[in-house]
């Protein structure tokens, strides 16, 4: 077919085959330790190996944050900029598998570098590593937005997504402790976990690389040369239904990484036990790889807003066992976990599945156009702005990973948590152990019960089902 032919443009049910769909998925496990290790560990390694204040830690994981506020909008208009150009975001993808080298370097802190000249090390390294983590993360999240795939077929990609990230978070979770020494964590061995981790990310965003490239040929989109910049952003930050989902997912971000950044010092001061550290992510994270297919099965009969709504609500039920503290019994407490684990998993598969349906249906409403060039390759202005919308996105988790273990640290300081040097045992006053307790079970239900109300807000679930 020669010149333009314009039609509406509708999403299909394709079924995309497993093999590419693996291989996108396996981009994930490098991104899931990105996510998982700083937010575990940390906010520990300032304030328990580096000797740096809480109010002071804290800030040297908030203030990198607030660049990416900025930052992941700038880099998802750059994708849309490069998809429009080039036909494909592969240039950002490859730029972010320099990733691992920041992720290395955050934890090789010089041996004479402690207190204040510690947290500005790591704080520099944090910035660098968020800037390349949105090179990748905001390109790799518009593809199933790139892809012309429909409702239920969105949900099932990122089912394979959602498995692969589980598994890479249980890993890099359990791993990295040990790594660095486990209850005898040193310097050196910090240094040594994040070699090692860094070595696995690599390879696996490298083939995550390779997985969009074999999905893109089998059901892409296209797109043609939609509007991006300043108007892309003011455009989704004008959509009301974006504006709801992703107000609830700040707030469950940031709940989680809470949760995540409070699990050392809940294993340590009220289990009183470091060892369990490992046992309470085990707890939190293992569950996913066996529910993400339960979820996947509620979402397609309930649809994904009402299983969301679920998945929340048994958040904040746990969260307040855990609240109950070493009275509860320890069975009981991992058992909350768990619950904690369960409710996770529904909390990563279905909002990022429900990001690409608001995207479709702005879309929708905007009028997309499909265009059939001379050379016969069909491109669409369906996504032109889907990696504007995703670098908002990736902004909001990137700000919950800050929050969350920020308001923990202020909850240590509040407390009067005296922080130390790898070795130590300071004495800790019954207050900070209050702050541990309270920290790691009321909040989060308090800031999960706000995203809940948030969530119900959002409305476009039943007519993108339909659209379907």
């Amino acid at each position: 077919m020669t010149g333009l032919d314009r039609r509406p443009v509708a999403a299909t049910d394709a079924t995309l085959p497993r093999g590419p769909l693996a291989g996108f998925a396996v981009g994930s496990l490098g991104m899931g330790i990105w996510v998982t290790v700083p937010g575990l560990l940390l906010l520990y390694f300032l304030t328990d190996v580096l000797a740096v204040g809480p109010w002071l830690a804290g800030l040297a994981l908030l203030l990198p944050k607030i660049a990416d506020v900025l930052l992941h909008p700038w880099v998802g208009h750059r994708a849309d900029v490069e998809q429009t150009r080039r036909g494909d975001r592969r240039r950002l993808l490859l730029l972010g598998c320099a990733l691992p080298v920041a992720f290395a370097a955050l934890f090789a802190v010089p041996g004479g570098l402690t207190g204040a000249p510690a947290a500005a090390w790591v704080a520099v390294f944090f910035v660098a590593g968020n800037l390349l983590f949105a090179a990748y993360q905001v390109p790799y999240l518009a593809t199933p937005a790139d892809l012309r795939i429909g409702y239920h077929e969105r949900t099932r990609l990122m089912a394979f997504r959602m498995v692969v990230l589980t598994l890479g978070i249980l890993v890099s979770g359990l791993l990295a402790p040990l790594l660095t020494g486990g209850d005898a964590a040193t310097r050196g061995g910090y240094q040594r976990m994040g070699v090692v981790l860094a070595g696995g990310m690599l390879v696996a965003m490298l083939v995550g690389v390779a997985g969009i490239a074999r999905l893109r040929g089998s059901a892409a989109g296209g797109v043609g040369s939609g509007h991006g910049g300043w108007r892309a952003l003011r455009t989704a930050l004008r959509d009301r239904q974006f504006r709801w989902l992703v107000a609830a997912y700040l707030a469950m971000s940031t709940t989680t990484h809470l949760v995540l950044a409070g699990v050392p010092y809940y294993a340590e001061y009220e289990l009183r036990a470091p060892g369990l550290t490992t046992v309470l992510v085990a707890a939190f994270v293992a569950p996913a790889l066996l529910v993400t297919p339960a979820w996947l099965v509620v979402a397609r009969r309930l649809g994904k807003q009402r299983a969301l709504l679920g998945a929340q609500s048994a958040f904040a039920l746990g969260s307040l066992v855990l609240a109950v503290g070493r009275p509860a019994g320890l069975p009981v407490l991992i058992g909350a976990v768990a619950v904690l684990g369960v409710a996770f998993a529904g909390m990563q598969l279905l909002p990022f599945s429900m990001l690409p349906d608001v995207i479709r249906a702005a879309t929708d409403t905007s009028g997309a156009e499909t265009t059939t060039t001379a050379s016969g390759a069909e491109t669409t202005s369906a996504a032109s702005g889907a990696g504007t919308y995703t670098g908002v996105w990736t902004a909001t988790e990137a700000t919950g990973a800050a929050l969350g273990p920020y308001a923990y640290a202020l909850c240590l300081a509040v407390g009067g948590f005296v922080a130390s040097t790898a070795g130590e045992s300071p004495t800790q006053p019954d207050t900070a152990l209050a702050a541990v307790r309270y920290g790691f079970g009321l909040l989060p239900a308090v800031a999960m019960l706000a995203a809940l109300l948030l969530q119900r807000r959002y409305t476009l679930d039943a007519s993108a089902r339909a659209a379907s």
